[in-house]
């Protein structure tokens, strides 16, 4: 647990102890978010732009495929709670994206099948914006990001750097994908 504040802060270790419950109340065979974290431990979420069904989503996944990992978890946690801190200033978006919003899974960017998708979805997560349908690296966002040899944590960092110029996470994503093999674009 030192490990994890000195690296992100105390924050981290409280953020540990709620993954840590959350996930033996779904391995106790618990269900949904609003009852496996209290609320205590929901206002702790809110506090650092987290919210419990975020959470449940991932440790879910976890159970059911293994995957994503705590560190994962993490990484993706502490580059939200940043952009809440410092460009939301603690205060909540009031906006969730419609499912209508966002792009089909079949939708291509520079030949890239997938990126327009993850792309709005990554934007959600940043801003707090995500409906509780949607999932910020679910498994087909895995497989993407895999797929070009990137991390969760890192492009949910580049689209914060790249704001609206979707050209940007193109040209990130295809320096990413040069060093991953077997990487084919959509034509």
């Amino acid at each position: 647990m030192k490990e994890l504040a000195s690296q992100y802060g105390p924050w981290a270790i409280r953020f540990r102890e709620v993954y840590d419950s959350t996930l033996e109340k779904y391995q106790a065979e618990e269900r949904g978010a609003e009852n496996l974290v209290t609320s205590e431990e929901a206002r702790f979420l809110a506090s650092i732009g987290c919210t419990a069904q975020e959470l449940y989503d991932f440790v879910e996944d976890w159970v059911e495929a293994g995957e994503p990992s705590f560190d994962v978890v993490l990484g993706i946690t502490a580059v939200r709670r940043e952009y809440f801190l410092k460009e939301q200033h603690g205060q909540p978006s009031a906006y969730r994206i419609s499912m209508n919003a966002v792009p089909p899974k079949d939708a291509t960017f520079g030949g890239f099948v997938w990126l327009p998708r993850i792309i709005a979805k990554a934007k959600a997560k940043l801003r707090g914006e995500m409906p509780p349908e949607l999932m910020y690296s679910c498994g087909a966002d895995r497989r993407f990001l895999k797929s070009i040899g990137a991390d969760a944590a890192d492009f949910l960092r580049m689209i914060w750097e790249a704001g609206d110029d979707d050209q940007k996470v193109l040209e990130y994503v295809k320096e990413q994908a040069k060093g991953t093999p077997g990487v084919r674009q959509a034509a």
